[in-house]
């Protein structure tokens, strides 16, 4: 195709729209339709796109993203909690198919080193894909499910250290990997890490002060393409330098915010990946040589199945049957981390060309295969009875139960007290605060919070909107609580939102939404009334009790005043009847010694000389 890269930009975007809803009303996927429609724009296909490997260099800039986002979410508390799973099971899953598949890459007259980067490549599944097939299927919180997000989790882990990895054995393959070569690689590391801990969190703080979300999306890019770049020019992996970079920040107060604007980019990246890995699958390599690539793809398929069946079935996992077979059919395909690992490979020299078309289709086909097969599995599942006993290992049991199920939004006076009653009972919850300084004086005294506008659905999304059961909106500005209110209902219509109210007529609009409103001043004030009451001489009892029946009584015209707010005749024929209700009410409380009306004020204490 000849063109601009505006017109190369409208052919993307076209591919992208036409193919995934159709991708996805089939149920096969959208990165499968990515995958489509770079088959069909390749060089292979119609020619529209000719220069892939111009393509796929920039792309590869979304599955540096998609690292970084990676990093953010590789928390030290949640690795704590799934440090079995992720690590026994995703590790022996890794450990065992790199050596399978490395062996055969080995047996196939591939040099040692060379079989060792195709075996792991060929190791790890397809996050993407994985994910997105058990989000689909419902599946994320069976306990197969919560095994193969372990498993994917450690395979993300690994193919860090592994990208590192394929320049230095290229050199050392070349004779060209010296301790200067090795030193200039850790004292990169080091920089990043020691730079990012230092510097990345002061200079986002002062971008975050200026208030111009444009400005901090740019530091944001900036920050992840970076130490992308440095990491790059010391002969790493650029994707090992963006991981470093969400590790450093997943536990400060910018991660959902960072992760809010960096997953539009990530997204739309990663789909150009794809398109640009199936402009890159070789047709003419399959035709030419259909029984070489059918047989890779089954012993990938075979072996990796294998291998997860039965580490499924290990401990800590201890999956009974039917679940360790669904396990392998979500997991034993290919991912978008080999297309990168065979990519270096290439590029270090580790493999020919050759060699790298073939694997490519192999993942290629495997990932398109996956789905399909699945639902062929899934019957098959249907037909085998349950087997009694079995089950998942302790380690599974608080996976999902330590992921907050409350959001806070407004970490202010209002939002404190609801905070700190969570902290006593030990309620795992997400806060959210859009104003820095009070993010920063809660989080030197020890509290966790983040920084963000939770009036914006990306932010929702990313502080795990999906999850939350209870989103409690106290912010101080009534505008925003309403705002935020009506984008909760619209994204996540079960959860329950109880709201800050200004007044009464803030709380009539918020009712309208559905949410449980609670008047910012109405139970400090009926608290002081009843002290007042006790001031005067009434008994603590009966004050309690007049405050309890002036609650119950308010709360039944508020609810009873929201039904005609829009209506200032019936409002005020409201109130006038609620007024004369209430003075009944207590009638029968004037009289006796406890009538604060009959009891004398206190004299006020006489000078002194």
């Amino acid at each position: 195709m000849h063109g601009s890269g505006l017109e190369l930009a409208l052919v993307f975007l076209l591919a992208a729209v036409i193919a995934v809803p159709v991708f996805k009303k089939l149920g096969l996927g959208a990165v499968l339709a990515y995958l489509a429609a770079g088959v069909v724009l390749g060089p292979d296909g119609f020619g529209l796109v000719r220069d892939t490997d111009r393509i796929l260099n920039a792309a590869e800039i979304g599955v540096v993203m998609l690292l970084f986002v990676i990093g953010l979410e590789l928390s030290p508390a949640r690795l704590r909690v799934m440090r079995r799973p992720v690590f026994v099971s995703g590790g022996l899953q890794v450990l065992l198919s790199a050596l399978a598949l490395g062996a055969i890459a080995y047996a196939a007259h591939l040099h040692w080193k060379s079989a060792i980067v195709v075996g792991l490549g060929l190791a790890l599944s397809s996050t993407a894909v994985g994910l997105q097939l058990l989000g689909e299927r419902k599946e994320l919180n069976t306990d197969y499910g919560r095994m193969a997000f372990a498993i994917l989790l450690f395979q993300d882990l690994v193919a860090i250290p592994l990208l590192a990895a394929i320049p230095l054995l290229g050199g050392a393959k070349e004779q060209t990997l010296t301790w200067t070569v090795a030193m200039q690689a850790v004292g990169a590391v080091a920089l990043v890490v020691i730079g990012g801990r230092y510097l990345l969190r002061y200079v986002f703080r002062v971008v975050a002060r200026t208030k111009m979300p444009e400005v901090f999306t740019a530091t944001a890019l900036f920050a992840v393409l970076g130490s992308a770049w440095f990491m790059q020019e010391a002969g790493l992996s650029a994707g090992l330098g963006a991981f470093i970079a969400g590790v450093l920040l997943a536990d400060s107060e910018f991660r959902h915010e960072l992760e809010s604007q960096i997953q539009p980019f990530e997204g739309l990246l990663l789909g150009l990946f794809f398109i640009a890995v199936g402009m890159g699958i070789d047709l003419d390599r399959v035709a030419a040589e259909p029984l070489l690539i059918a047989g890779g793809v089954l012993a990938l398929l075979l072996v990796k199945f294998s291998i997860l069946f039965a580490v499924g079935r290990m401990w800590p996992g201890r999956l009974p049957p039917r679940e360790a077979l669904a396990l392998g059919g979500v997991l034993w395909l290919g991912g978008e981390f080999a297309f990168v690992v065979f990519n270096e490979a290439t590029r270090v020299r580790l493999i020919d060309s050759v060699v790298h078309d073939r694997l490519v289709a192999m993942v290629g086909i495997s990932m398109a295969l996956t789905p399909l097969l699945l639902i062929g599995i899934s019957r098959l599942l249907r037909q085998i009875p349950v087997a009694p006993g079995g089950g998942p290992g302790p380690d599974f049991d608080d996976i999902e139960d330590h992921r907050p199920k409350v959001l806070v939004a407004g970490m202010g006076r209002f939002g404190q007290i609801v905070a700190r009653l969570l902290v006593a009972q030990r309620i795992p919850f997400v806060a959210l605060e859009s104003n820095l300084d009070t993010v920063e004086g809660l989080r030197r005294l020890g509290n966790e919070l983040y920084y963000g506008d939770p009036t914006r659905p990306d932010l929702l999304r990313a502080a795990g909107g999906e999850r939350i059961k209870v989103f409690v909106m106290a912010m101080d500005n009534p505008d925003t609580n309403t705002r935020a209110v009506r984008l909760v209902r619209r994204m996540y219509p079960d959860a329950k939102v109880f709201v800050r109210a200004r007044d009464r007529q803030h709380a009539w609009r918020l009712m309208d939404m559905g949410a449980k409103v609670f008047r910012e001043l109405f139970g400090s004030s009926l608290t002081m009334g009843e002290e007042v009451l006790v001031a005067l001489g009434m008994s603590p009892d009966m004050a309690a009790d007049h405050a309890r029946r002036f609650r119950e009584h308010d709360n039944k015209l508020l609810a009873a005043q929201h039904l005609v707010y829009d209506d200032d005749v019936a409002l005020r024929q409201t109130s006038r009847e609620s007024r004369a209700e209430l003075m009944q009410l207590f009638a029968a409380d004037s009289s006796g010694s406890d009538d604060p009306a009959q009891v004398p004020l206190p004299e006020p204490p006489k000078p002194v000389g």
